[in-house]
């Protein structure tokens, strides 16, 4: 299998999978994408799915990457990454929910980030022993994801950016307390600011010839390409539950890696009715939607902070895999956004309704189904404790607290402040050397 960038129309300059993930992002700025998207054998997902996520996940992995890395280091990967649960839970008579979030970090950026660790380490052991460093910038989820797929893995050094004041206590604290090769950099700014400032970087190629970095957000094939795989055992579940096939799927959606990962699965051949990607504030591409004008805009805070991107990274793959075909697009995917006073009555409303605690993200995926009226599930990205301030607030009582995240509370928080600004970024990865 060979990479392109989004941008290289005429296909003109071919990457290796090493060559992709170390890169992260292409020369041109554009995002690495295959040559071609492989086609699933429906059957064979649902056989495998009803022995284990690990073994559904070996044949998707296969069909990717099973050129590039040794069958049986492969399998073993992925058996060693996929080792947790991914329950389609029923919570209602209507409303089906696959919970994403019973990995280390409690969530649904495990399944990439834990992958691409593993596939990482897997490609530097043929490499020199020149050090790589990843990094990434995170609106929540994402840092505490990588810093813990990534903890101790040799040759590799991770820097992780996030916005001063703009995550949970709790994220704060997973990606700030593991030390040894984990760099987190609390940046006086917005997640946008920390997204532009990985940018700037790896457009700099003065830069990059001094040093060897890579990125762990969405735009790095290794962590989006396997977020796909949860679709198709979501679909396996919910077909086997309810003996239909073309389901609806509701998607949170902030930097639509998750998304895209989505319609990657539907391409590869797994049957959707539609998709739904549900924003908070942050409605750039719901508003896109509606009217075929894409406006990027600054970010706005919200309670679903996860989702606070006001110019989502994989937009660019949302356009490529539609061919850029609007009318294509908007009749495959609808959206929705809501306010924080709409989350916080539907975590009220889940609570009384089911005794069901959602994470506000989750909660804003409900209410996207809601709206809706779907007939299939929606994806549950983040365990409610990660967010238990909000949760106490709103509906009155402590969610239970996973013991990974509780003992991540108890440490001592590590971190570089640092201001918004490139040359400092760089002087620091260059002190790492």
């Amino acid at each position: 299998m060979r990479y392109f960038s989004t941008r290289d129309t005429r296909r003109e300059h071919a990457y290796s999978l090493k060559e992709s993930a170390f890169l992260g992002l292409a020369p041109d700025g554009g995002l690495f994408m295959p040559e071609f998207i492989p086609q699933a054998d429906m059957d064979e997902v649902l056989r495998l799915a009803q022995k284990s996520f690990a073994d559904m996940a070996q044949y998707l992995t296969s069909l990717f990457f099973g050129d590039e890395v040794e069958k049986e280091e492969l399998d073993t990967l992925v058996r060693d990454v996929f080792s947790f649960p991914c329950p389609l839970v029923r919570t209602d008579s209507d409303d089906y929910a696959l919970e994403l979030f019973h990995g280390p970090t409690c969530a649904f950026k495990d399944f990439g980030a834990r992958f691409m660790g593993g596939m990482l380490g897997l490609l530097k052991k043929q490499e020199k022993n020149e050090r790589l460093v990843v990094l990434t910038a995170t609106s929540g989820d994402t840092g505490s994801a990588v810093a813990a797929g990534f903890h101790n893995v040799a040759g590799i050094d991770v820097v992780v950016l996030y916005p001063n004041e703009k995550v949970s206590h709790l994220q704060e604290s997973q990606m700030t307390t593991l030390g040894n090769n984990i760099h987190p950099i609390r940046i006086d700014g917005t997640f946008d600011d920390c997204q532009a400032l990985v940018k700037q970087l790896f457009n700099d190629t003065a830069f990059r010839a001094r040093c060897a970095i890579t990125s762990a957000n969405s735009i790095n094939l290794l962590r989006w390409i396997p977020q796909a795989f949860y679709y198709f055992y979501g679909w396996s579940q919910w077909h086997l539950q309810t003996g239909l096939s073309t389901p609806d799927i509701v998607i949170p959606s902030g930097n639509y890696g998750n998304a895209t990962a989505g319609m990657l699965a539907a391409q590869m051949g797994m049957p959707v009715k539609r998709f739904i990607v549900a924003s908070n504030a942050n409605d750039v591409v719901p508003k896109y939607l509606a009217s075929g004008v894409y406006t990027p805009q600054a970010s706005v805070h919200t309670i679903a902070n996860a989702m606070d991107v006001g110019a989502p990274s994989n937009f660019e793959r949302l356009t490529y895999l539609f061919q850029h075909d609007f009318e294509r697009i908007s009749s495959a995917i609808q959206g929705f956004a809501c306010t924080d006073e709409d989350i916080r009555g539907a975590i009220r409303k889940l609570y009384e309704s089911c005794g069901y605690i959602s994470d506000p993200h989750s909660a804003c995926g409900w209410l996207a189904a809601q709206h809706y009226h779907t007939q299939g599930f929606r994806l549950c990205t983040a365990h409610a404790a990660k967010f238990h301030e909000t949760i106490r607030e709103t509906i009155g009582i402590e969610p239970p607290i996973p013991e990974t995240l509780g003992r991540a509370m108890q440490r001592e928080k590590r971190f570089t402040p640092m201001p918004n600004d490139a040359q400092a970024l760089k002087d620091f990865i260059l002190r790492l050397e």
